[in-house]
């Protein structure tokens, strides 16, 4: 299935590990969900991933409590249900399984392409890493993101120094310019297919 493209304001990363009552899922919420999707069935597991030193933390971290925050909020979305413990005793030992409900709104999630430059750094990345951990494709969604934000990047790099205004904005367009740059060779590279392996 083909990514849709971004029609929704992008729920931006950001430090609090759950969104408010009612609200869709943060950014937190998210990858956690993902993760558990994926099979990682203890919120002390979701933590180290997301830990600073960890495998995701070095796209985007979060504190092991704020993670379980995170959790909290999944469980009352009923996106994600408790079921058992592991042996021995702790919060992080209680077993976490996604619901039906939240097994299709994390593949809606990581279907999604991101609607600003700015999230490419994190949000994209973070989704590009967990499709890959569990084994899902990526080739669509780059494409789709070069769809949505081929526009924004030829606007950008189409304001070429001598169209750009002089004065105090004019290193703060050159930033714009050059970042937008940076992620259309990223798409690019991205796409690129895989080289055959090396002889043995």
């Amino acid at each position: 299935m083909s990514p849709p493209a971004a029609g929704s304001r992008s729920n931006r990363p950001s430090r609090d590990g759950s969104s408010v009552a009612g609200a869709p899922p943060s950014f937190a919420e998210h990858v956690c969900l993902a993760l558990v999707v994926e099979g990682v069935t203890h919120g002390w597991a979701v933590g180290s991933l997301l830990a600073a030193g960890g495998e995701l933390g070095r796209i985007w971290s979060l504190t092991r409590p704020l993670s379980y925050r995170a959790i909290d909020g999944l469980v009352e979305k009923k996106l994600v249900s408790r079921r058992g413990h592991f042996p021995g005793q702790g919060r992080e030992r209680v077993l976490l399984a996604p619901t039906a409900a939240g097994r299709q709104a994390s593949r809606r999630w990581l279907d999604t392409p991101v609607a600003h430059i700015r999230d490419v750094r994190t949000e994209l990345l973070m989704k590009l890493t967990l499709r890959q951990r569990a084994g899902l494709d990526i080739e669509a969604l780059l494409v789709a993101q070069q769809s949505v934000l081929e526009p924004i990047i030829a606007s950008l790099v189409g304001a070429g120094p001598d169209q750009a205004d002089l004065g105090d904005n004019s290193l703060v367009e050159l930033w714009r310019r050059e970042q937008a740059r940076a992620v259309r060779r990223f798409l690019a590279a991205a796409l690129e297919p895989v080289g055959p392996p090396a002889s043995a």
